[in-house]
């Protein structure tokens, strides 16, 4: 299989790098950082994986169509993309400039569309293929604290389930994946007030599932197919608490510790 993973270069992306290169997959890894992906792209060889490293800032949008076609030539197409990479915040509504909301956007919403977008008329053209894209717990409620990255995560369901409804018969399989608190760096390199790096693993991420436990879900759940995969702990039984007792999440919501 040739998978393509972007934000490679740690946590959810950089276990699922090394789950594919186990299974002998040929990668191409996508991160803004070279220097960071590069020690990735070595333990991938070592593990039997061929390689292409493509670093790029996703948050450059109009650059996006090449990325992909660049990707998808590297070994003559691509079996499952996976649009993982992201950038959350830690600012309330009134503390988020509108610079923060675009940024965010750009990366977490626009960069995935753009993605898809290139690639799906390749995809059906060689009979199909996978499209796999990390959303949030946060996508499926309001979180404080994270005013743009929850509806950067929320509009990205619809856009995808959209997408999969349209493309079905053509051989297209979405997977959305839902992750809770997965001990990661996305809260260190997440947005702060003016715009500054939050720097610091809050608690919620330092308890959570390791980035290697999630990766093996969520290899497993593409590889079979699943529309949608949850992936963490009891943090995870809100999800099923806005679909039910939707008023009582809201009072829940209020109440939930943000970092």
């Amino acid at each position: 299989m040739r998978v393509w993973i972007t934000g490679a270069s740690s946590g959810i992306g950089e276990a699922c790098a090394y789950e594919y290169a186990r299974m002998g997959c040929k990668l191409v890894l996508t991160s803004s950082s070279a220097e960071r992906l590069a020690p990735v792209a070595d333990r991938c060889r070592a593990l039997g994986s061929s390689v292409c490293l493509l670093p790029f800032d996703l948050a450059d949008n109009e650059g996006i169509p090449d990325l992909s076609r660049r990707a998808w030539d590297a070994f003559g197409g691509l079996d499952i993309v996976y649009a993982n990479a992201g950038i959350s915040q830690r600012t309330r509504v009134e503390d988020t400039s509108m610079e923060m909301v675009r940024r965010i956007m750009e990366i977490n919403y626009f960069a995935p569309v753009a993605m898809a977008q290139t690639l799906l008329p390749l995809m059906i053209a060689s009979g199909g293929g996978h499209i796999a894209v990390t959303t949030s717990i946060a996508g499926r409620f309001g979180f404080p604290l994270r005013c743009a990255y929850s509806s950067s995560k929320h509009a990205l369901y619809g856009f995808f389930e959209t997408l999969q409804a349209e493309y079905y018969d053509k051989g297209i399989r979405v997977t959305i994946v839902c992750p809770g608190r997965v001990k990661t760096n996305i809260s260190f390199y997440a947005l702060d007030k003016g715009g500054r790096q939050h720097g610091r693993l809050d608690p919620g991420q330092a308890d959570g599932m390791s980035a290697s436990d999630a990766a093996r879900k969520i290899v497993r759940a593409i590889g079979k197919g699943k529309r949608e995969v949850l992936v963490g702990r009891k943090e995870l039984l809100m999800v099923f608490i806005k679909r039910f007792f939707p008023a009582l999440a809201a009072r829940l919501s209020r109440h939930l510790k943000a970092v």
